[in-house]
């Protein structure tokens, strides 16, 4: 097997709360366009490519000069998606780029990756970036997570974690808890397992696939970031990106 890294990039037209999400303009291109031209800047990763079903979001992507392979329909999650593609991949890192960070740093892939490639045994990586807002901490769109002394991960939830019995006045830099940045690097064997594991109790619960993982015992282990730039889940979200692309 390869020593590729290879960044896949799942995109459904049909998205409950933003339908149409990955070919919505921002700044005059396709939200799809903006997260593949990033995720092509990233230094230590080798090839990036979109998963879709969808034909118009295909057209899209050839239409910019983007690689992309179409996969079957009835994926219940994204990494359902890019676990097909990866079966026929020659790499050892899968990296999944959701498509709805239009504002990707490199620095976000490269941190996932540098964990990836300090230890040859761990089977996935996260990101994690700050929270010092409490509207923040309160929104279960944002997926928050707590990690151990060496950076792995304890939980991830919608809810508020950790949760503060007293005041929240003192924390160390106005750090209230950390927001769960939905972007993941995947050792390919783990990433072929894991899509065939059965959904687990939390999973449902939260409605967070990487609660499967630690369910079923694998570790996550997680990078900070100071960038969470603009996650794109709702109509709002779409008019804070536009405004942020706007300057």
């Amino acid at each position: 097997m390869g020593s590729q890294v290879v960044a896949i990039i799942p995109a459904r037209y049909e998205s409950t709360r933003l339908p149409g999400k990955p070919l919505a303009l921002i700044d005059g291109k396709p939200m799809i366009q903006h997260v593949y031209e990033r995720a092509r800047r990233v230094a230590l990763v080798d090839r990036v490519l979109v998963a879709t079903d969808d034909a118009r979001i295909a057209g899209a992507v050839r239409g910019f000069g983007g690689e992309v392979v179409m996969t079957r329909a009835d994926h219940p999650s994204g990494t359902d998606r890019i676990a097909e593609v990866a079966a026929d991949l020659d790499a050892d890192v899968l990296v999944n780029v959701q498509g709805d960070l239009p504002f990707l740093q490199a620095q976000m892939v490269d941190a996932t990756v540098a964990l990836m490639r300090a230890d040859s045994a761990l089977p996935m990586a996260t990101l994690k970036a700050a929270i010092r807002d409490e509207a923040e901490m309160n929104n279960p769109n944002i997926v928050k997570v707590v990690t151990d002394r060496d950076g792995f991960a304890l939980y991830f939830s919608r809810s508020p974690l950790p949760y503060w019995r007293g005041p929240a006045d003192g924390v160390a830099d106005g750090v209230l808890g950390y927001r769960h940045i939905g972007l993941y690097a995947y050792r390919r064997e783990f990433l072929l397992t894991f899509a065939r594991l059965a959904p687990t109790p939390l999973e449902r619960a939260e409605s967070l696939e990487q609660l499967r993982a630690l369910e079923w015992g694998f570790r996550i282990q997680v990078a900070e970031t100071l960038t969470a730039g603009v996650e794109v889940d709702t109509p709002q979200d779409l008019e804070r990106a536009r405004a942020w692309a706007a300057g």
